[in-house]
C-alpha cells in the first residue's frame, strides 16, 4: 500500500453482498458509538458549564444520558463481536485439534446467533409492553419506551455479526473469532 492509499477501517473481507452488509453493519456501529459517547460528554459538560457558571443546571441532562448509556452498550456489543473481544471460556476448545475447533466456532457462532436474535425478539415483546403503559420521561416528556429502541437494534447487528462469523469460518480454512480476527491470544490475534 502506498502512502497516498488509506486502509478502509470499514471494509470487508466477505464476497458480495455478505460484505456490503458487513461494511453497513461496521459504519453504523461506528456513527453510534461515535454519537453517543460526544453527545453523552457535550451533555455532561454543558450541564456543568450551566450549574458551576450560571447556577443553572440542564433539567433534562441526566436522562439523556441515559438514553445515550443505553445506545453506547447495545451498539458495543455488536462492534465486540465484529473485533473478537467477547469473553470466551475456551479451556475445552483450546484444548482441541484444529478441525475440532474450526467446527466449534461454526456451532458457537451460530449458537450466539440465535441467541442474539431471540434476545431482540424478546426485547421488542418488552418494549411494546412499555408502550402500552403510556409512561414519559419526567423531565423530556418523551415516551418512556424510546430509551430502550437501541436494544433490539443492537442485539440483531450482533446477531448479524455472529452470523457472518459463522459464514466466514465455513468458507475460509482459517478459523476466525470474527469476520476480522482470527483465533488466538494476545500476540496471536491478527485483523486481517
Amino acid at each position: 500500500m502506498s502512502q497516498t492509499e488509506t486502509h478502509d477501517p470499514h471494509a470487508s473481507s466477505l464476497p458480495g453482498i455478505l460484505g456490503i452488509i458487513d461494511s453497513t453493519i461496521s459504519r453504523i456501529e461506528s456513527v453510534m458509538l461515535a454519537a453517543g459517547v460526544l453527545l453523552m460528554a457535550t451533555n455532561t459538560i454543558a450541564n456543568v458549564v450551566g450549574r458551576f457558571v450560571f447556577q443553572y443546571s440542564l433539567f433534562f441532562s441526566e436522562e439523556v444520558n441515559r438514553i445515550l448509556i443505553i445506545l453506547i452498550t447495545f451498539a458495543g456489543i455488536s462492534y465486540a463481536a465484529r473485533q473478537g473481544r467477547h469473553i470466551r471460556m475456551s479451556a475445552i476448545y483450546d484444548a482441541m485439534p484444529s478441525p475440532s475447533r474450526k467446527a466449534m466456532m461454526v456451532l458457537i457462532s451460530l449458537v450466539t446467533a440465535t441467541a442474539m436474535f431471540a434476545l431482540c425478539y424478546f426485547s421488542i415483546g418488552y418494549i411494546a409492553k412499555v408502550a402500552s403503559s403510556g409512561r414519559v420521561l419526567p423531565a423530556l416528556q418523551l415516551p418512556v419506551y424510546w430509551i430502550f429502541l437501541w436494544v433490539p437494534v443492537g442485539f440483531f447487528m450482533t446477531g448479524l455479526q455472529y452470523v457472518l462469523t459463522t459464514i466466514k469460518n465455513a468458507v475460509s480454512k482459517d478459523i476466525y473469532l470474527s469476520t476480522h480476527v482470527l483465533e488466538g491470544y494476545d500476540n496471536d490475534e491478527t485483523e486481517v
